[in-house]
């Protein structure tokens, strides 16, 4: 009985369904299957040729049953100097800061510029990343700024009422608070225009010397990361971040 196109897509060689759930590398998982220590429906794998279907046979490794896992999400903590792409041929990119296993099929969720530091998700769901970065959707980001001068009260109620930064509207009102230092504070924004908190801070009068984003929606940048560092999302953080996207402004 011929096998329709759906059965086929569903088919894989076990040495790619274990190298793409991150087993291992193609040598790697030859010798495990060696060692007898991987089985199929509850029967010892003879080889990394055989095909197995993904949705349905149970795959074993060293005692723990391996599944695919379709997308992942990582949080990093941007440091400066790098560009957020996933190439780049002059400079370090984001996903040179993950070690080689863990980049695959990763893209970053929105730009920071290469001098800001922060939080940045990583991620290969395509659907979280368009929701996220949806003009209609009116994600907060929250970004600490370091100014040039010290940051009058006049320019906080600039920022707060909406500014005009050379595009054909102004900014969306912003969240404005006072930071640790006088020419320091925390800016929320609802929008992702090119280069904006720069050039709000530059049509207030002032100039950003630092800038760091320390959340987009819900999800808060870990204190205990490094600059450089990064984790898996954690499955209360995604699924708030998966929330709060779906949620159309009010």
């Amino acid at each position: 009985m011929l096998k329709t196109i759906k059965e086929m897509e569903k088919e894989l060689r076990l040495d790619k369904f274990l190298g793409n759930a991150g087993v291992g590398s193609r040598s790697q998982v030859k010798v495990l299957i060696k060692k007898g220590l991987v089985t199929i429906n509850d029967c010892k794998a003879r080889s990394g040729d055989e095909v197995i279907d993904e949705t349905k046979d149970v795959i074993v490794c060293r005692g723990k049953r391996i599944e695919l896992i379709k997308y992942r999400y990582i949080m990093l903590y941007k440091p400066a100097g790098v560009v957020s792409a996933t190439e780049d041929n002059l400079d370090k990119t984001v996903l040179d800061c993950l070690a080689k296993e863990d980049r695959k099929d990763l893209f970053p969720v929105g730009r920071l510029d290469k001098d800001t530091t922060g939080l940045l998700l990583l991620t290969n769901d395509g659907e979280l990343s368009h929701n996220l970065l949806s003009p209609r959707k009116h994600v907060d980001k929250t970004y600490y700024v370091t100014c040039e001068t010290n940051v009058t009260h006049t320019q906080m109620e600039h920022l707060r009422q909406g500014v005009d930064i050379g595009d054909d509207k102004m900014t969306l009102p912003a969240l404005a608070r006072e930071g640790k230092k006088e020419n320091e504070l925390y800016l929320t924004i609802r929008e992702g225009r090119f280069h904006q908190v720069k050039r709000m801070m530059q049509a207030v009068g002032n100039k950003v010397t630092e800038l760091k984003r320390l959340s987009m929606g819900s999800l808060v940048l870990d204190p205990n990361l490094n600059p450089g560092e990064y984790r898996p999302l954690t499955e209360a953080e995604l699924k708030d971040l998966k929330a709060g996207s779906l949620k159309m402004p009010v």
